[in-house]
């Protein structure tokens, strides 16, 4: 073949060639990134949002419209958490079948990080809704950011900054919260299950409803019928400023709750177990808080939308 041929023959093939290089770097890149599992979504966003383009991540929990407490796993979700270099579970019972699955997953250097296990809490806590206490994201991103460093320490500066970065974007949130207990603090209130109640707590408000009426409705198990009755009386005697339920969790009990809540208008504020589709954590922590405050400050009738 003359060599004017075979150049012109090369010539033309270069776009293609630079193609395939293209796509092997991208797949590369791809291969290059941490693979990591948020087994409840909210986890999920704040592994995100620490390691930012260095990593892929996946959820477990995550329809607002579910309760997470039946969760099931399917063989293809084993799968997934089997895989991951980086697991975030919440703990305290919350996500057991998660620990089954990485027991009979064992991989040395996977990354674990049991939420309960790095704020010290006991195994034994009895509210299991972790997220929403103020001090835990901190703690979980920088956990996430110490082990992604572990897994790729070129990137180190790069997921501390990150840290920094959403330490600070939670501090309008830290804000409404601390706004809230100056000037609403001690404001009584009912609820049909501990959803939001570290929330709640760390807002100042005094939550009246019996904790074994909470924990019944959280197991899906029948009150005492004693406490529905205490229940109906700070609803009725108009004892409570807020009524919160759990929009992701009804049933006929806390549907009579909540009827009688809107009937004596008493500020009905609806909270989600799952963080909702569109938000970040920390705007769906916010939204919440602010949902309180206008229930207590305008007496406004309120559900946080999806």
């Amino acid at each position: 073949m003359p060599n004017h041929c075979l150049r012109s023959r090369m010539l033309a093939l270069l776009p293609r060639i630079a193609l395939f290089v293209g796509l092997g770097m991208a797949q590369m890149a791809t291969a290059a990134t941490i693979y990591a599992v948020g087994v409840e979504n909210e986890y999920a966003d704040v592994i995100g949002q620490i390691g930012g383009g260095y990593v892929t991540v996946n959820t477990i929990e995550s329809n607002p419209n579910t309760d997470p407490h039946t969760f099931e796993a399917s063989p293809a979700v084993a799968r997934e958490i089997a895989g991951a270099q980086i697991v975030v579970r919440n703990g305290v019972g919350y996500d057991g079948w998660a620990k089954k699955i990485l027991a009979s997953n064992p991989n040395p250097k996977r990354k674990v990080i049991v939420v309960r296990e790095l704020l010290r809490l006991p195994e034994s806590t009895k509210n299991p809704h972790l997220w929403y206490k103020p001090e835990t994201m901190p703690a979980v991103a920088l956990a996430v950011a110490r082990s992604l460093t572990e897994l790729d320490p070129g990137h180190a500066a790069y997921f501390a900054a990150n840290v920094r970065k959403f330490d600070t974007s939670l501090q309008p949130w830290h804000l409404a919260i601390a706004s809230f207990k100056a000037q609403f603090g001690g404001t009584p209130v009912a609820v049909t299950e501990p959803v939001a109640n570290y929330l709640l707590q760390a807002a100042g408000c005094d939550i009246k409803t019996p904790w074994n009426l909470q924990a019944a409705v959280m197991n899906g198990t029948d009150p005492a019928p004693q406490d529905v009755s205490i229940q109906d009386r700070l609803i009725k005697q108009h004892s409570i400023k807020i009524f919160v339920y759990n929009k992701q969790v009804t049933d006929s009990l806390t549907n009579s709750f909540l009827s009688k809540a809107k009937a004596e208008k008493i500020p009905v504020v609806g909270v989600y177990e799952t963080m909702p589709t569109g938000d970040s954590y920390q705007s769906w922590m916010l939204t919440e808080t602010n949902a309180l405050r206008n229930a207590v400050e305008r007496g406004t009738l309120t559900t946080v939308p999806k």
